[in-house]
């Protein structure tokens, strides 16, 4: 199976990704996590996007603040699916980075999740691996299933505590 790559514009955004790296563990999907800045290390970003087919990765995640140029910067150096994660900041609560992140230029596509939207970074990820994958595919309908078992079960919880009122 293709690996998905992990990158983050900053070791402070460890905390939003690792929500990321949990949900590919827990659908058995090999990743690996970098740091890599598109401004401070934009040479280095730029090898890794280059290269990272060839190092065997199928979809590349991008988690980053503020310019949150990263996910662009990628894009512009690979073919692969890219998928940003624009990350909150204390200034302008992650508006500024969904907005970088989210308007690409037409022939640079970037897919953009929700503010701090790591899981669904992952699960968009696995969908994608999950074309050329059957096994993850069934892993993915099994995680669907349970969290759709939860949700009547808190309902059925809900209505023995209030009934229906209505």
């Amino acid at each position: 199976m293709k690996k998905v790559g992990i990158i983050m514009g900053s070791a402070s955004d460890l905390p939003v990704v690792k929500k990321a790296a949990a949900a590919l563990t827990e659908l058995e999907i090999p990743f690996e996590m970098h740091v890599c800045s598109a401004h401070r290390t934009p040479e280095q970003a730029a090898v890794f996007a280059e290269k990272a087919e060839e190092n065997g990765f199928g979809v590349l995640i991008a988690a980053a603040g503020m310019a949150a140029h990263l996910a662009g910067a990628l894009a512009a150096r690979t073919t692969l699916p890219v998928i940003g994660i624009p990350l909150k900041s204390s200034n302008l609560d992650g508006i500024d980075a969904l907005l970088s992140t989210v308007m690409m230029p037409s022939g640079i596509p970037v897919a953009t999740v929700a503010i701090d939207g790591a899981v669904n970074a992952a699960l968009l990820s696995a969908e994608i691996l999950a074309l050329s994958e059957p096994a993850l595919k069934a892993r993915l309908l099994e995680r669907r299933r349970k969290e759709a078992e939860n949700v009547l079960l808190k309902d059925r919880e809900l209505q023995e505590e209030f009934g229906n009122n209505g």
